[in-house]
């Protein structure tokens, strides 16, 4: 995707700019190489981060399966929302390389404040006037809960229906065999110090992808001239590199964390953002200026007594941080009415807009731009799971052997990017062959099929989870088999959905038109939270008490909003022929505005594999 909501063209040169005749990195610019790399082990650190983030905090922090869903929505709904005010800053003020620059920076700090996790959360166990306290002997699903008493510990384990605790050696703590749960109760003693500095550093990430991923594309595609033959192979390459460091990161961040500790896994996610940060400051020569401020000495400008205008852009990422550590810090405060409402107001006015501003073709255009920006919510909202409530189950219920070992869940996420590693070229090829016969479905049949594959993944995966019985683990191939369809749906939606909505807003106003897909991007994600946060379940500890009761709630939930996505695929293919009149491509071929819109967007990657910052993410 494209970076800013500010002007789609501004990821290229001017036609006229010319030519570098660098060809020193596979026939391309050494500038690809750098931001090859950068952007490679940005995606690292936040794909290693975030692989872990959901068992962190409900392990580590013992928030509950609801807060801690609210909390890891709100957050990556932020860096969608963020991303288009770091994009503004820098196209209209910083420039890209300034931008990337600070943006990496607050990366650093981010993700490198994630590994002070304190001594962790103590969940207290309160029997006949006695505490104790349940802890855990390790890390994600394979953990077992211990009781600890003055006198000794326990490992402990629950009956059906979670009504009674049963002690494995009841005379090591002092305890019955078994203690009834309505004879217990059981509170959270959290530190203060570090639960604020997962706050901040969570907002640090937040304000870092907002200023890095809005703008490293962008230079991507200003190394090439509009008619530059290795613009869209450069975009490629670019590309793979955002999946390597997804890929490799969920596998290796993901194993430190569980294996070793979860320093372990966010240290190695800050290192690798280090290692970017390096990369891209000792390789901005090879750049050729084409990232630098569009004017600098506006930059010099005071704004507030010493305060001029490069210092102001920084202070708006302190503002940034601040008002992100305060809405994920109270993500389960913020009424759903209010985030519905808000998308509800945005809709109305792109619609007044287009109704009152535009005419003809123009109208009829953003009105398709509009529903693009919309039909993306379904799916995201779903393939969103995979970060928070798909984690949480592929760890606690989910059979999780594969040659003898049992492979910690955040390393599954690595499936999403090796599958877009095998499959999007096949995918291209398919849609080149079927061009070639006049059969390539429009771009609205294959968001149609992007969200019906989505609701399909989970219909699958529910029936992997039925075939186990009521309270066994569900096969681990399912979870190959959700990642591999939700994968199919990806290519099949996310490479056309922000090139689509470029091309059918009026130049005038593509910046609106961008602006409104990261919002309704972030919008999707919030959303996402809020169903993840429907398969909560009852924990001690940070585990499960009741499994049969936890996997009927996954069951119930999944296959709910997959008939409700589904359903809303078929409407979609349904009005499709309508759409495809509204985007009235036969006049769009002759207006060279949108034909550069377009040329910017379609050389550009979609989401596959680091979507994020989703996939999907802005600038992918």
């Amino acid at each position: 995707m494209t970076n800013a909501a500010t002007n789609a063209g501004q990821d290229t040169p001017t036609p006229g700019a010319p030519e570098s005749a660098d060809r020193s990195f596979f026939g391309h610019p050494k500038g690809l190489a750098i931001l090859f790399f950068t952007e490679m082990w940005e995606r690292f650190s936040y794909y290693g981060m975030r692989g872990l983030l959901i068992l962190y905090l409900t392990q580590h922090f013992l928030f509950s399966d609801q807060r801690s869903a609210l909390m890891y929505g709100a957050y990556t709904a932020l860096v969608y929302v963020m991303t288009i005010i770091g994009g503004s800053l820098a196209d209209r003020y910083l420039g890209q390389r300034k931008a990337v620059t600070f943006g990496a920076i607050l990366l650093v700090l981010g993700h490198f404040g994630m590994a002070f996790e304190g001594e962790g959360s103590r969940e207290i166990l309160t029997y006949q006037g006695e505490e104790y306290q349940v802890t855990l002997d390790g890390r994600g699903g394979d953990a077992r809960q211990v009781i600890v008493s003055e006198t000794g510990s326990s490992f402990i384990s629950f009956s059906e229906g979670g009504r009674e605790m049963l002690i494995e050696e009841p005379a090591a703590v002092g305890l019955p065999a078994a203690v009834s749960a309505a004879d217990y109760e059981t509170r959270v003693e959290q530190q203060p110090l570090f639960v604020n500095i997962l706050y901040l550093s969570l907002a640090l990430i937040i304000a870092g992808v907002g200023y890095l991923k809005a703008n490293i594309s962008t230079i991507v595609g200003a190394l090439y001239r509009f008619e530059d033959p290795r613009r869209d192979s450069g975009f490629t390459i670019f590309y793979m590199g955002i999946n390597l460091g997804s890929f490799l990161s969920s596998i290796l961040c993901g194993f430190l964390g569980i294996a070793y500790g979860w320093k372990y896994g966010f240290g190695l996610a800050g290192i690798g953002m280090a290692a970017g940060l390096a990369v891209f400051i000792w390789g901005q020569k090879h750049l050729e200026g084409r990232a630098d401020p569009p004017d600098p000495e506006k930059l010099k400008k005071p704004v507030l007594g010493p305060v001029n205008v490069e210092m102001m852009c920084y202070l708006t990422g302190l503002a940034i941080i601040a008002v992100s550590m305060m809405l994920v810090m109270n993500a389960h405060l913020i009424p759903d009415w209010f985030v519905l409402s808000l998308g509800v107001l945005v809709f109305l006015f792109l619609v007044g807009y287009a109704s009152v501003t535009l005419q003809g073709d123009e109208r009829a255009r953003m009105f398709a731009a509009i529903y693009f920006v919309l039909a993306q919510i379904p799916f995201w909202a779903l393939f969103e799971q995979a970060g928070s409530s798909l984690n949480l189950f592929t760890a606690r219920l989910v059979d999780r052997t594969l040659f003898g070992w049992s492979v910690p869940a955040p390393v599954f996420q690595s499936l999403n990017a090796g599958f877009i590693f095998i499959f999007a070229p096949i995918i291209a090829w398919m849609w080149i062959a079927l061009a070639k016969r006049k059969m390539e479905p429009s771009t609205p049949v294959k968001f149609a099929l992007g969200v019906f594959g989505v609701g399909l993944g989970f219909i699958a995966l529910v029936a992997g989870m039925k075939a186990s019985g009521a309270a066994g683990m569900t096969a681990v191939g399912f979870i190959f088999l959700i990642y591999w369809v939700h994968t199919m749906s990806e290519l099949m939606l996310s490479p056309v959905g922000l090139s689509a909505v470029t091309k059918m807003a009026p130049a005038r106003v593509v910046g609106l038109a961008m602006g409104s897909w990261f919002l309704y991007s972030g919008l999707s994600n919030y959303l996402a939270g809020v169903i993840a946060r429907g398969t909560g379940a009852e924990t001690i500890g940070g585990q499960l008490t009741d499994v049969a009761a936890a996997k009927a709630t996954y069951a119930a939930v999944y296959t709910n909003v997959a008939y409700v996505a589904m359903a809303i695929a078929f409407v979609m293919l349904a009005i499709s022929p309508l759409i495809k009149r509204l985007m009235r491509l036969d006049t769009l071929k002759g207006d060279p505005a949108h034909a550069l819109a377009g040329e910017a967007e379609m050389g550009q990657p979609g989401a596959g594999g680091v979507h994020p910052p989703q996939k999907g993410q802005p600038a992918e």
